[in-house]
């Protein structure tokens, strides 16, 4: 039976039913946030009526749900089997307004299709590419992901992008009374109240945003009770050449980015994954892919911020996910209560995910601890990742003049500071065939 230091146990057979659904419903609301994000902006970009852009929303949630079942079933074909979350991948928002823009929206959807099967049948392909990510490499990327989510969390803190009242006040109030809430909790309790911090911290705040006017009910009585998936709610799908391709490179830059989000819990989680464990994963994503473009809803890719919750919460066991996962498809077959989760106030949000993103970085920072930091190669692979991917997230537009297809790879924070984490590695320490050494034995004198 597995325990954290507190004594709290993590095996499912012993955490209450309660317990469980408490802490699946703290990963919900750790990641609801960017899950509806990519939906609203992509409806709004292409001028959906609202009751087309709420069947966005809902089935976006439910196909979240599907996705992180997928990942968290492990079976003998597909599935990472950690406790990770799926949710709508960023980095395909810009193409695929671009493409529904250009050629209309069921070429999105036959883009996506496409993407996903090309996942599918590369997968094993892609799993032996691990050999590209010894510590030095994972710890950066890991590292980059925590430091290009901050930003996030601190337009949330001040009240949200675009807000009228950003960095007032009582924005700022209400996100540090959230974060110290969360602190607090994590001094002076152990086991269950810890474990929820999260959860209690945003529920507080939210409570205390509704005292102070920031809570808005009102799309909550306007909601349907219940909402049917449809495959193909836009009409069947068009494939043209270059949205496909498009797509394909998305869906590449969505396995470099969910493979950092692997290691990084692999390490929480104290397990080894090979070769077979990573095409399981990406295969589970590609699944995921072609389950949107099927239904009408976006490409998937794991979540880092629940990384950070899997590491603050020491909850290491896949099951509450796979409650997470079951809760999301809930919340997508039932609008009414799945905007609930809208009335958080973005300064609420931001308390918590300042807290999260955080944890992320730390765990970055602790694989990066176990690398040769004496060996000027490591230092420089460490300084350039993260200064370009950083410098990326903070000036979006250093690379808005390249060509389309070019641009994806770096449009992105992560992205950027991964492949170059990968590429000065390969440069420093890439032997040649007379002096090669097997992978293991690179990886143990790196971290030695």
């Amino acid at each position: 039976m597995q325990k954290n230091r507190e004594g709290f146990s993590l095996d499912r057979k012993k955490i209450n039913p309660f317990t469980l659904a408490s802490l699946g419903i703290q990963h919900v609301l750790a990641m609801y946030a960017g899950a509806i994000l990519v939906p609203l902006t992509v409806g709004r970009a292409l001028n959906l009526s609202s009751h087309d852009l709420a069947y966005l929303v809902a089935i976006d949630l439910l196909t979240c749900g599907i996705a992180t079942l997928l990942q968290a079933w492990n079976n003998k074909w597909f599935g990472i089997g950690l406790p990770v979350v799926l949710g709508s991948s960023f980095v395909a928002l810009t193409p695929m307004i671009a493409i529904g823009s250009q050629y209309g929206v069921n070429a999105i959807y036959g883009a996506i299709i496409a993407a996903g099967l090309f996942v599918l049948l590369f997968a094993g392909f892609f799993g032996k590419l691990l050999k590209l990510f010894p510590p030095v490499v994972t710890g950066s990327v890991v590292t980059m992901i925590g430091l290009s989510l901050v930003p996030s969390a601190i337009r949330n803190m001040a009240g949200g992008a675009g807000s009228d009242d950003f960095g007032a006040p009582a924005n700022l109030l209400l996100a540090f009374g959230v974060m110290v809430l969360i602190l607090f909790l994590n001094r002076v309790f152990t086991g269950f109240l810890r474990t929820l911090s999260v959860l209690i911290g945003i529920v507080a705040g939210t409570i205390a945003g509704f005292f102070m006017g920031k809570v808005d009910l009102s799309g909550v009585a306007e909601a349907s009770w219940v909402h049917i998936p449809t495959p193909f709610y836009f009409g069947a799908p068009s494939f043209e050449i270059g949205p496909i391709l498009t797509m394909i490179l998305v869906s590449i830059v969505i396995i470099i980015e969910s493979t950092g989000v692997f290691l990084a819990l692999s390490k929480i989680c104290d397990r080894k994954l090979d070769e077979k464990d990573f095409s399981k994963g990406y295969r589970a994503e590609g699944l995921a892919i072609t389950l949107g473009g099927i239904f009408n809803a976006f490409p998937y890719n794991t979540f880092a911020q629940n990384v950070g919750l899997v590491q603050l919460s020491k909850v290491k066991t896949k099951h509450v996910v796979v409650v997470a996962g079951f809760v999301l498809v809930f919340l997508g077959l039932i609008p009414k209560i799945a905007e609930l989760a809208t009335i958080i106030p973005a300064p609420v949000l931001g308390g918590a995910m300042v807290v999260l993103f955080g944890m992320v970085i730390s765990s970055g920072i602790k694989m990066l601890s176990a690398v040769n930091l004496n060996a000027q190669s490591n230092l420089l692979i460490i300084a350039c990742s993260l200064s370009l991917g950083l410098g990326v997230t903070v000036v979006p537009d250093l690379f808005s003049q390249l060509p389309e297809a070019l641009k994806i790879f770096v449009s992105d924070g992560i992205i950027t500071g991964s492949l170059t984490a990968i590429v000065l590695n390969l440069f420093f320490h890439m032997k040649t065939k007379k002096n090669a050494v097997p992978f293991e034995k690179t990886v143990h004198s790196e971290t030695s």
